[in-house]
């Protein structure tokens, strides 16, 4: 090499010119769960695992379990959004209101299973929530297989046993939810539950089976309460994965493709698959420490829809009140869920 092609090189070296393809990116990820627990061993990890592979890694993560960079798991979203952190794996629902199109998932019986929700739950954010989730750039939307109720000391057959128990509530419609059934709502994100079971703060929770374990909460409560397989579930939360779209702005395009090809429709259906598998194996920890279980009949089940029904109204007049079709965007959520129930 020439004196005069050194001097070349050290001047695009300072200047930070070398081309795109040299770039080496670490990209900050940031949840709420422990390590161990299903959806960073399962979703996270491997998808980071992915975007090492395909860019021969030139492109890594550098993970944050357990709210490590600091905050709440409420404020994930303003992170991803703000760059405290590049990506986040969160809740909408722990801000509540402020996500009010995605919340149709939310309602009580809508979902029939985790893949089949989260498909129909992507499709809906490309036809409707775009400009909802404008600040981030969303990878992914996900919810988890069915929601139950779980309590410490008093088992549950009908509506009417919920009167005075505190329930710990994941989201705004769940604690309407609870309200219309008779219980006391307590609103409160996962990391803060256990605590509050062992002490007494709440009687019990709304929860699906995939993260109990990673938190031992079969140890803390006595009895399960489900629905019906063959009817939709009690409660459901959506999730979402989502990057700062600087960052993402700021990416070689072919590491953007690679980003591109790891998100969307296929790693939401991957998502609620680990949400799906994990409902037996969570469900089996119960089992072997011999806590009790009662399915609700479908008469009571019926009775459950009847007095949480209006919350679907309300759903449909908000979206009204924000020039948006209401109507149509319910049933458009509830073909979709149908539609990839069906093709499973």
């Amino acid at each position: 090499m020439s004196l005069h092609q050194r001097f070349a090189l050290l001047s695009l070296l300072a200047c930070g010119a070398l081309p795109a393809t040299a770039q080496e990116v670490t990209l900050k990820v940031h949840h709420m769960w422990t390590p161990n627990a299903n959806a960073p061993q399962k979703i996270i990890k491997p998808w980071c695992e992915r975007i090492a592979a395909e860019s021969n890694n030139r492109m890594k993560c550098q993970i944050y379990p357990s709210m490590q960079l600091g905050g709440t798991p409420a404020q994930l979203y303003d992170q991803a959004r703000d760059g405290v952190a590049d990506i986040v794996y969160t809740l909408p629902g722990y801000t509540p209101g402020r996500f009010p199109i995605m919340e149709v998932f939310e309602l009580p019986f809508m979902t029939t299973g985790a893949e089949a929700g989260s498909r129909a739950a992507w499709t809906f954010y490309t036809r409707h929530a775009t400009k909802e989730f404008g600040a981030v750039k969303p990878l992914l939307f996900n919810v988890h297989e069915e929601g139950y109720l779980h309590t410490r000391d008093t088992p549950l057959h009908k509506m009417e046993d919920l009167r005075g128990l505190k329930v710990r509530a994941p989201t705004r419609f769940a604690t309407k939810l609870l309200t219309r059934l008779g219980a006391t709502p307590v609103g409160m994100p996962l990391p803060s539950l256990p605590e509050a079971v062992s002490k007494g703060v709440v009687d019990g929770f709304l929860l699906a089976w995939e993260v109990i374990p990673s938190v031992k909460l079969q140890e803390m409560v006595k009895h399960h309460i489900e629905t019906p397989a063959e009817r939709p579930s009690l409660y459901t939360n959506v999730f979402v994965m989502a990057m700062n779209p600087a960052r993402y702005a700021g990416l070689p395009d072919d590491l953007k493709a690679i980003i591109d090809r790891n998100s969307g429709m296929e790693l939401s259906a991957h998502a609620g698959r680990v949400w799906d598998e994990a409902k037996e194996p969570s469900r089996n920890t119960a089992i072997a420490r011999g806590n009790t279980f009662h399915t609700l009949p479908t008469a009571e089940i019926d009775r459950w829809i009847a007095a949480t029904a209006d919350l679907q109204n309300e759903y449909v007049d908000n979206m009204d009140k924000a020039g948006l079709p209401g109507q149509a965007m319910l049933q458009d959520a509830r073909a979709l869920i149908a539609q990839h129930g069906a093709a499973r």
